[in-house]
């Protein structure tokens, strides 16, 4: 007789480490890093502070490196996408018409903050303080950098205006070929696929970044040093918090009809990477993802998300170049007037691809200050605080990357509203766009 196995008892359950969420992992990393660049500042404790700023310039270096091929492979594709959708020029126009209007009013707000509180007024700062940057912005920089001299060079010295419109030739190419450039096109849209998927492992480690990065400007910097700047600082993100939490808002509300809760909800992972890199290119990958999710269409997307983080910058481009040239003409004592603010927004709307998505508004700034003849020695007197306005320009920039998509594809009828009601805040997982995303571990 044959024994009977004896039952099984009751399964055990195993225990898991409980799963903290992506934007606790950041608030940690800040909050860390503050206390760990005051220790670092108030103790003059070098090696703490050297510590602080390689694990941050680690993590920028690392989101550096993809930037060109990333940027290259993401127009090309996104501009060959474009057969793949519907009145493709309409759409095109339409996203660069919201671009300019938002990046319009992003100007004005920013004229407007600073004819308000006059931040150079009082600051005890003077002309002696500044000193030219050792590269400098034009129009006939700008209008002539746009053609390179030859292929290599763009990638090696990460200029990306002149990487963007090498991708855009190729990409207007590859589409009068036709057919024939098929292999090519499959071969972009791996490398593409490739380079988000290593992006997408660098942006597990923004808590460390966040930690390095703002360790390293409370240790450097400081609030004596910060002192001089704080009405320009407040100013600069009273200006973007304006724009990102009332002007996007209400265009979403009033011209797409969307709740703006719900926006935020779906865009904050890439809004908070944003905060924290400093790099629209850098999270270019994340916010076409939440872009997706958000309900536009993958093959819009695909085009309006890269477009817009190499052009379309409110924060960086709009907001704060209209404070920085109110800032400078009040410490160098120079009377701005009518047609001095009708050329700040002029610069500002036509001249933020300038800009080209990546950390810093340096190019911006002496673009517009050498177009108003202000002072170039005023770049160096902005360049303390730059770290700290920047993180809350380049938010403000991905929100609006972001957000305009969201506009164009609900006024033109292809907005996925039930996919839009249903977005959710982490997206940083390997699945595919519109599957259930587990938390960053």
């Amino acid at each position: 007789m044959t024994p009977t196995a004896p039952e099984p008892g009751p399964s055990v359950p195993r225990t898991r480490m409980p799963r903290v969420p992506f934007w606790a992992q950041i608030v940690a990393g800040l909050v860390l890093g503050v206390l760990l660049g005051w220790i670092a500042r108030s103790s003059d404790t070098a090696w703490l502070t050297t510590a602080l700023e390689k694990t941050g310039g680690i993590f920028v270096q690392l989101l550096k490196l993809v930037v060109a091929p990333l940027v290259f492979a993401a127009i090309v594709v996104s501009i060959t996408n474009l057969r793949n959708v519907t009145d493709a020029a309409r759409l095109a126009t339409r996203t660069l018409l919201w671009f300019l209007v938002t990046s319009l009013i992003a100007v004005l707000i920013g004229i407007g903050l600073g004819l308000a509180t006059d931040p150079g007024a009082g600051t005890g700062l003077t002309p002696a303080d500044g000193s030219k940057p050792e590269t400098t912005g034009s129009w006939l920089d700008f209008l002539t950098g746009i053609v390179p001299t030859d292929v290599i060079t763009p990638f090696t010295e990460l200029k990306v205006l002149q990487i963007v419109f090498m991708a855009a030739v190729t990409g207007a190419a590859l589409l009068k070929i036709g057919e024939k450039a098929r292999p090519l096109l499959t071969l972009g849209e791996s490398v593409l696929e490739l380079l988000q998927k290593a992006l997408w492992w660098v942006i597990r480690l923004a808590p460390l970044g966040t930690l390095g990065l703002i360790g390293n400007a409370v240790a450097t910097y400081g609030w004596d040093l910060v002192r001089p700047y704080a009405t320009f600082t407040v100013d600069v993100y009273v200006g973007c918090a304006l724009v990102m939490f009332v002007v996007y808002p209400l265009l979403l509300a009033v011209f797409a009809r969307v709740s703006p809760l719900q926006f935020f909800k779906g865009a904050w992972p890439a809004i908070q990477l944003a905060f924290v890199s400093r790099s629209s290119v850098g999270t270019m990958p994340l916010t076409k993802r939440v872009t997706e999710r958000l309900g536009v269409p993958a093959e819009y997307a695909s085009f309006a998300v890269p477009f817009g983080s190499t052009t379309k910058m409110d924060g960086c481009a709009a907001v704060y170049p209209a404070l920085a040239a109110i800032f400078v003409a009040e410490v160098f004592g120079i009377d701005l007037g009518v047609a001095d603010y009708v050329l700040i927004a002029f610069v500002s709307v036509v001249g933020s691809a300038a800009t080209a998505g990546l950390t810093g508004a340096t190019v911006m700034l002496t673009l517009t200050l050498s177009t108003l003849g202000l002072p170039l020695e005023g770049v160096g007197l902005l360049m303390a605080v730059d770290p700290i306005l920047d993180m809350m320009r380049t938010a403000t920039n991905v929100a609006g990357q972001a957000a305009v998509p969201v506009v164009v594809a609900a006024r033109e009828g292809i907005l996925d509203r039930e996919a839009y009601g249903n977005a959710h805040t982490s997206p940083l997982d390997d699945e595919p766009v519109g599957a259930p995303a587990p938390q960053a571990a």
